[in-house]
């Protein structure tokens, strides 16, 4: 007897209800899931099947059926085929569109240095609203288990957790099956009270272990990866008599070459903030800027990424060049990505 597709679906469909309720999982309850469009006697008969393949089990009579150790060992093995699968692609497809987003924004800083006769940076995008894509629990030893995170960005943590008592293979399983059932997907922002309430009750004993593998989760989901800053049009200072003063100059272009100073421009929650931003003087975060006048506008490309660009000149720049040029470039920048990336 081979387990196909229907079988499969419905394998899963048991666990993913038993792992909900904790109760026997019957054939009306699965009939209800709208994607299987099966007669509850066609789910009888397939279930039938499942049991004596040693899928699922009937703990008593007259009962629904729970998923047996094998069923959590066939669940749990595909899922992270699927996951191992997902990750590579992902990791595939991030190192060339890295590639190219680099190649992009080196050109879009020397484009704008050209056009405006001033020195800019762009950063690269970073992810914000970052959802959980994976979650894989393994036991160290009797007193520590490993929590592996995937979450979007080809971003993975790894936490050492301490335990009082040691789990069995199954306890892991389940775990794992419940955490990645409920959360996957998900960003910080949708893991509310609601949710972490029910996790931490249908973890029962290991209530506590769930919330300390959710405070991991949210560490992970909102740590970012350093930014790359591109910059261009740094030699542009010295067209400006009031910025070409050997210490005003030689402190600009050190920190265009640098490039730590101007973290300050990226610094924060960007994706909360989408519009123009004109800092003249001693209004800019960047110390070694307080004679400029800095104007930045926030980039979106989808998918929770975003980044800044820059222009720095002096106090008497062009404004009103200077923001339509960021404003235009704002509402082309996501056609350019999905052009040169897709």
């Amino acid at each position: 007897m081979q387990l196909d597709d229907r079988k499969w679906a419905i394998l899963k469909a048991i666990i993913k209800t038993y792992l909900e309720t904790g109760e026997p999982v019957g054939s009306r309850t699965i009939s209800k899931y709208a994607d299987l469009n099966l007669s509850s006697a066609t789910i009888r008969n397939e279930m039938s099947d499942l049991e004596e393949m040693g899928y699922i089990l009937q703990p008593h009579t007259s009962a629904g059926r729970i998923p047996s150790d094998a069923g959590y060992r066939l669940y749990v093995d595909r899922m992270m085929e699927d996951k191992d699968r997902e990750f590579t692609e992902m990791k595939e497809l991030m190192i060339q569109r890295q590639d190219r987003m680099e190649l992009l924004l080196k050109q879009l800083a020397r484009v704008l240095a050209t056009n405006t006769n001033y020195a800019t940076m762009i950063s690269g995008p970073q992810y914000h609203r970052t959802r959980l894509k994976f979650i894989q629990l393994s036991v160290v030893n009797e007193s520590q288990i490993l929590a592996v995170i995937v979450a979007e960005g080809n971003v993975v943590r790894n936490k050492i957790l301490q335990i009082e008592h040691g789990l069995d293979q199954k306890t892991i399983l389940e775990l794992n099956i419940l955490l990645n059932s409920a959360l996957n997907g998900l960003t910080i922002e949708e893991i509310n009270l609601g949710t972490i309430s029910k996790l931490k009750e249908q973890a029962g004993i290991h209530s506590e272990l769930v919330s300390r593998v959710l405070d991991a989760v949210a560490e992970s989901i909102q740590t970012h990866e350093e930014v790359e800053i591109y910059t261009s049009g740094a030699t542009n200072i010295f067209k400006y008599p009031e910025l070409s003063s050997s210490e005003k100059a030689r402190e600009l272009i050190r920190a265009f070459e640098e490039k730590e100073d101007l973290a300050g421009l990226i610094s924060g929650d960007i994706s909360d903030e989408t519009g123009i931003q004109v800092y003249i003087g001693q209004e800019s975060p960047v110390p070694t800027m307080r004679d400029c006048s800095v104007v930045t506008a926030t980039y979106e490309l989808g998918d929770g990424m975003y980044g800044r660009v820059g222009i720095i000149g002096p106090k008497r720049m062009d404004y009103e060049k200077v923001v339509g040029t960021l404003k235009t470039l704002r509402a082309q920048l996501d056609d350019l990505f999905r052009k040169d990336i897709d």
